[in-house]
């Protein structure tokens, strides 16, 4: 973990942050910090830029710092300055600067049509070399902080974001050349459990909960290769793969879904109406990817966009009166 170094070229891209900001009519300035460093240094820094007013705290901040640990995130607001926490430092640098656009939104520190300057470390991990200028609104549509807080009430977002992403890759790539469909189901893991049943042998079984974790990177690939297997994935809300090859056994009455989904998004939409589980399928036929809550689709995203997150409107229709599987 590398503190900020406030060197000649951290400075000059801070100020290129700030100039960039005002050009752009930007909302905010996000910074990635990988490590504790001078928050007051960093403030006042901030100040000479323009993107903290110390007359006017009450304004909306323009300078938003995201750290890896809720100690460092302590720091920052004693520094009297505004910060989120991104909790998985192992995550790619793109995956780190979503998650602290999401947690800021969660945090109605930004709204979902914002423009946002991000600097962070893109190519060297000792130094911050790098500026984005990134448009909320071509990745959330409609999506506000209640959504996200309501979400974030049944699964930390980071384990939410861990699985999506996972499915998003299962979606795009399939395995061996093969197009893949698959379900995860993510929260309320004993209700979850309980509403389902093996449908063969459970490949996790045996296996410690560190070595069922999806923070780890292996268990994700392994899990890519579970994923061919019927049945869902059962992930508990700390990242830990609980079960897989698991058949959804929950009715499917009185819930909607747009036509053409089969009976892997009934199963989905069933287990999360009678759970508070969040339900994530990818589809077999196009890779596409739906996030379920309380038996409704909340959430689409297409395979072919890294841009993740996107809401659509859904045409809908009652269910065929089929079992859920």
């Amino acid at each position: 973990m590398s503190p900020l170094r406030f060197t000649e070229s951290f400075k000059a891209l801070f100020s290129l942050a700030g100039q960039l900001s005002a050009n752009e009519n930007a909302d905010a300035v996000l910074l990635l910090v990988d490590g504790p460093t001078d928050w007051t240094r960093l403030k006042n820094l901030a100040e000479t830029h323009g993107l903290v007013n110390a007359q006017l705290p009450s304004v909306p901040p323009r300078f938003i710092v995201a750290v890896p640990k809720k100690e460092d995130l302590r720091e920052v607001q004693a520094a009297g300055l505004v910060g989120v926490c991104t909790r998985f430092q192992n995550l790619p640098v793109y995956d780190r600067v979503t998650q602290a656009l999401l947690e800021a939104i969660a945090d109605d520190l930004l709204s979902p049509d914002s423009r946002v300057v991000a600097i962070y470390s893109g190519f060297d991990a000792e130094n911050v070399d790098s500026l984005s200028v990134i448009d909320l609104s071509d990745r959330l549509n409609r999506l506000t902080g209640r959504d996200l807080r309501e979400l974030e009430n049944v699964v930390p977002l980071n384990v939410l974001r861990t699985v999506v992403d996972l499915a998003v890759e299962i979606g795009r790539e399939g395995r061996e050349g093969k197009a893949v469909g698959t379900m995860f189901v993510v929260g309320d893991t004993r209700r979850v459990l309980n509403h389902s049943r093996p449908v063969s042998f459970d490949p996790v079984r045996g296996y410690s909960r560190q070595e069922r974790n999806l923070a780890d990177p292996k268990v994700r690939e392994a899990i890519k290769e579970i994923a061919q297997l019927d049945g869902a994935i059962i992930v508990a809300p700390d990242g830990t793969v609980e079960a897989t090859c698991r058949f959804i056994d929950a009715p499917a009455d009185n819930i909607t879904l747009s036509k053409g989904l089969g009976a892997r998004h009934w199963a989905a939409a069933a287990i999360s109406r009678v759970t508070r589980g969040i339900a994530v399928t990818v589809s077999q036929s196009n890779g596409t990817v739906r996030i379920f809550k309380n038996g409704e689709v909340i959430l689409r995203i297409e395979p072919h966009q890294r841009r993740a997150l996107v809401w659509r409107e859904f045409e809908r229709e009652r269910p065929a009166s089929e079992s859920s599987a």
